[in-house]
């Protein structure tokens, strides 16, 4: 099951809007809302949160010329 998490905030008559879902036109969905206790603030512990992120060469190796150095 492929899990997508967003915190929105509940406007007027209970209406919640979710748009862009990374979801294809007909797939079958399951939603399940989690009330938020106490006030949510934003916080500076997680400054790329919600923010897009690349990995270029995810797999490649890190520090390389590095080594060469410890040798």
């Amino acid at each position: 099951m492929e899990a997508y998490r967003v915190e929105k905030r509940v406007v007027k008559n209970g209406v919640l809007q979710l748009n862009a879902l990374p979801f294809q036109e007909g797939d079958l969905v399951e939603v399940i809302v989690l009330g938020r206790k106490g006030k949510v603030s934003k916080s500076t512990s997680s400054p790329l949160r919600g923010k897009v992120i690349e990995y270029i060469d995810p797999t490649g190796p890190v520090a390389q010329d590095d080594w060469e150095l410890l040798q």
